[in-house]
């Protein structure tokens, strides 16, 4: 008989045409992300360079106004999201930048000063403006203010046409990064719970949603390490560099990502976060991923503690198994393959505080993420060990927490350089 005609053709023709609209379709959806993203820049680019004609900008700061003043004003009395921002542009523009401190990926970071009082400029990159949009947008989150969370001044866009800086203004910590003040310091037990407490405080106050009209959501800081914590004078931790952090909407159910596509600093990424089992589309899992690069920064903070005149070198998490500048590669097979984590001395299981600190560690620091302590019990954790600490005089503090004086040089530790053998 006359064989049928085959339908292959037809089937084909459906096939084609399916991939075409689908592809049409994605191709139209990302750019129309693109056009709404770089509408989104315009708006806010325009609203940092516009001057309001008629209005004078040093009208808004009193002559004799400090940036305590300015700051603590805008804390009781504004929406809790900031500076005003015709305030943040003034004090940009007459901000006066004194030295270099610090280089990064995103820019460089000076030491200024405005009115007298130090403060800190993060200049940004051209290349770096969604990490500079991004960290501005965070900070200036409702509610976002707290004694362990970098104090927002102020950002603001200098410059006009194809050369602009972007400035974002912050409190100045004369110790600088927690991991430069561990490189020049070692610790009595009071100052290294006093230390990991304040940051363990800070990271709950960002993981923790505050509900309300005016509520805060929770935060995933998502690039937590020794040198994104910044230390007070008074010994007490704050957290910084926001760039990366993710929020979640609790009322659309929708976890908002920056732009950038970066996820951290390789040395101190999580085991999940490497061999890319991250149950992305759970707010906790960002936040145990924080709790998994806490568990390193208290490590580093333990090293640094004195008992019996003993006390490690400061290192880097992994410093005696990957190179300096680790590959990801590199820091998945020994997290994520080999299951290493840093080694916890001998000594501190005969220190009743460092054997407390070393239990909390390794509970950060698990291979499963459900297995990790949250932020809130971290802090619980620290808290009752420096209240117990205290009762028992083991801190070796002989004064009351208001009588210790504001600067550590004099009290609570020793200036060493290459000497770890304290005698």
């Amino acid at each position: 008989g006359i064989p049928e005609p085959s339908n292959q053709p037809h089937m084909l023709h459906q096939i084609v045409l399916l991939f075409s609209v689908t592809v049409f379709a994605a191709a139209f959806i990302l750019i129309l992300t693109f056009f709404y993203l770089r509408h989104k820049k315009r708006v806010i680019r325009r609203r940092y360079q516009e001057t309001e004609s008629g209005r004078d900008d040093e009208s808004f700061i009193g002559p004799g106004e400090t940036l305590t003043d300015i700051l603590t004003k805008s804390e009781t009395s504004g929406s809790g999201s900031g500076l005003p921002l015709l305030v943040q542009r003034t004090i940009a523009k007459q901000v006066q930048l004194i030295r270099c401190v610090g280089k990064g990926r995103f820019g460089e970071v000076w030491k200024a000063r405005w009115r007298g009082e130090n403060v800190a400029v993060k200049i940004y990159q051209n290349a770096e403006e969604d990490s500079w949009f991004r960290e501005t947008e965070i900070y200036q989150t409702v509610l976002m203010r707290h004694e362990s969370i970098m104090r927002f001044v102020a950002a603001d866009i200098r410059g006009t046409g194809t050369y602009t800086q972007l400035y974002l203004i912050t409190e100045y910590h004369e110790y600088g990064s927690l991991y430069n003040f561990l490189g020049k310091n070692v610790l009595r037990n009071s100052v290294m719970v006093r230390l990991a407490f304040s940051a363990a405080n800070g990271l709950t106050h960002l993981h923790t949603e505050i509900c309300g009209m005016k509520g805060k959501p929770s935060i995933a800081h998502r690039d937590i390490t020794s040198s994104n914590i910044l230390v007070r004078n008074n010994g007490q931790c704050v957290i910084g560099d926001l760039a990366l952090s993710a929020r979640y909407l609790s009322d659309s159910d929708e976890i908002e990502l920056p732009q950038s596509k970066r996820v951290g600093t390789r040395r101190y990424l999580a085991p999940e976060i490497l061999d890319n089992t991250i149950a992305s589309n759970s707010f906790e899992a960002y936040k145990l991923v924080d709790i998994y690069a806490f568990g390193l920064v208290l490590w580093e903070i333990a090293r640094r503690c004195v008992t019996k005149g003993i006390v490690e070198e400061c290192q880097l998490p992994y410093f005696d198994c990957v190179s300096s500048d680790p590959s990801f590669e590199d820091m998945r097979r020994t997290v994520a393959l080999e299951r290493k984590r840093p080694s916890i001395p001998n000594r501190w299981c005969g220190d009743e505080v460092l054997s407390a600190v070393a239990k909390i560690i390794s509970e950060c620091w698990h291979p499963n993420p459900a297995a990790r302590l949250t932020s809130l019990r971290v802090k619980k954790s620290l808290a009752k060990l420096q209240e117990n600490a205290h009762k028992t005089g083991v801190l070796g503090i002989d004064s009351t927490p208001s009588k210790i004086p504001g600067t550590l040089r004099r009290c609570s530790f020793v200036v060493v350089t290459e000497t770890f053998q304290v005698r």
